[in-house]
């Protein structure tokens, strides 16, 4: 058996050194389809040979060979790639694409497909659970410079770096590679007919077949940016991610995925602090004809902008189950703040209330509207005015709180000089209908 195998690499060695031969001359003469043609037939006879060592060895040395051609060394990382998948055991995969790798390393014509060798490696590196060295391997690519790359494929790329920061809990760098994506990219209209490229432009390659759509990639980028901002409680730009979800067509078309979609984005705006923002974002849910099929919800935003003091223990019994249901639904239970955080936003809520109808009220007596202790309701009152949710002044000796605004001198003079003008407009009116009487009186007198 060990003479056959020996004389089998014997011939092996023999076919190479001819095509190497043959490539020389081909190379020197600056034959392009010919060096491609050779180099890609000693490729070939190493894979048919199953000789995987002289596989690697063979790229490195003809990667290396004096003033080899451009096309050759694309050709040959292209061909070598089709083997990737067809090696024996995962040493000799992982070794087959880091030879790869350092080939095509520096070298702008094959960065493409450098780019592609990495993602492979970094999936391995991950299904080995070695998440930290994956994520490294994937941040050494810059895809977003890559001109001949299609859209999707850098999105797909930019997205994988984005999942793995945030499996190695690696928020800042994770918020940093995901701003290389505009989410208005996603807003272009894919059914457009392609230009052709114009003389000297680079021209795209067309995505591999494993890379998802457009609609998809948005799926994919919301569903990480609420990955990213669940870590600091960022409630209104998760519930503006699940808002970008829901416009997705197919999620709209159906209702077993919008209604799930629908559930966060109430839970998710009433967990959010009041801002002018959250307000718009309230109002045009409410509008929703959809909100219809989950009344609940619909009465949840009702309460929140009607301008009444919810009881928080009656709201809890109410919604209770439907807020323990949310962990069987899409996207998993809610973030593990926000019971907490839910009965905080109902009592801003209600001192918020209580500021549209009061100009002055007592500690003691907001306490009992908010069901509150005294220490609590000014706690939670000194919050809301240092976030500058809400304009008040606490009088603690008397215990009184006070609503009302400082009025600058100016502002108070120019109230008085329109409260002047109004009276002198009345007295004006009042005048000319008394005088109207009067004539209307003598007129009838006269008659």
């Amino acid at each position: 058996m060990e003479g056959v195998a020996n004389s089998s690499n014997s011939k092996l060695d023999e076919r190479i050194e001819a095509l190497l031969n043959e490539e020389k001359q081909m190379r020197q003469n600056g034959d392009v389809a010919g060096t491609r043609k050779a180099v890609t037939e000693i490729l070939q006879l190493c894979f048919e040979a199953r000789a995987w060592k002289t596989l690697n060895d063979q790229i490195v040395l003809l990667s290396k060979r004096r003033g080899q051609l451009k096309q050759a060394v694309q050709a040959m990382v292209q061909q070598a790639m089709q083997y990737i998948d067809q090696t024996p055991d995962l040493e000799t995969k992982i070794e087959l694409i880091k030879t790869l790798n350092n080939v095509s390393a520096g070298k702008i014509y094959v960065e493409i497909e450098r780019a592609r060798l990495i993602k492979r490696l970094a999936k391995i590196k991950e299904d080995q659970g070695l998440i930290a060295e994956a994520a490294d391997l994937m941040q050494e690519i810059a895809v977003e410079t890559f001109g001949a790359m299609a859209k999707t494929e850098k999105i797909a790329f930019i997205l994988e770096q984005v999942r793995l920061c945030l499996d190695r809990r690696d928020y800042v760098r994770a918020q940093i590679l995901s701003r290389k994506i505009s989410p208005r990219v996603f807003e272009a209209d894919t059914s457009k007919e392609k230009k052709k490229p114009k003389e000297g432009e680079n021209i795209v390659e067309e995505a591999p077949a494993d890379i998802p759509s457009l609609l998809e990639l948005k799926r994919i980028y919301y569903e990480l940016m609420i990955r990213y901002h669940s870590h600091s409680n960022d409630y209104l730009e998760i519930c503006r991610c699940y808002k970008a979800i829901y416009d997705i067509p197919s999620v709209k078309e159906d209702p077993t995925q919008w209604v799930p979609v629908l559930r966060k984005i109430c839970w998710y705006l009433v967990l959010s602090p009041h801002d002018s923002m959250q307000s718009s974002l309230l109002n045009s849910t409410l509008e929703d004809k959809n909100l219809s099929e989950i009344p609940h919800f619909r009465l949840l935003l009702k309460q929140l902008i009607t301008m009444e003091v919810i009881q928080w223990t009656a709201l809890w019994n109410t919604f209770k189950e439907e807020f323990d249901n949310e962990q069987n639904m899409l996207g998993g239970s809610l973030a593990d703040k926000a019971a907490e955080d839910l009965r905080l936003r109902v009592i801003e809520h209600n001192i918020l209330v209580v500021s549209k109808y009061y100009s002055r009220v007592t500690l003691k007596r907001l306490a009992d509207l908010l069901c509150l202790s005294i220490q609590e309701a000014e706690k939670h009152l000194s919050d809301m005015v240092v976030s500058t949710a809400l304009v008040a002044k606490i009088d603690r000796p008397l215990g009184v709180v006070c609503f009302q605004t400082a009025k600058d001198s100016n502002d108070i003079l120019n109230s008085w000089a329109m409260n002047l003008e109004k009276l002198l407009d009345l007295v004006e009116k009042s005048c000319h209908q008394i005088h109207k009487e009067t004539m209307v009186h003598k007129a009838v007198l006269k008659a």
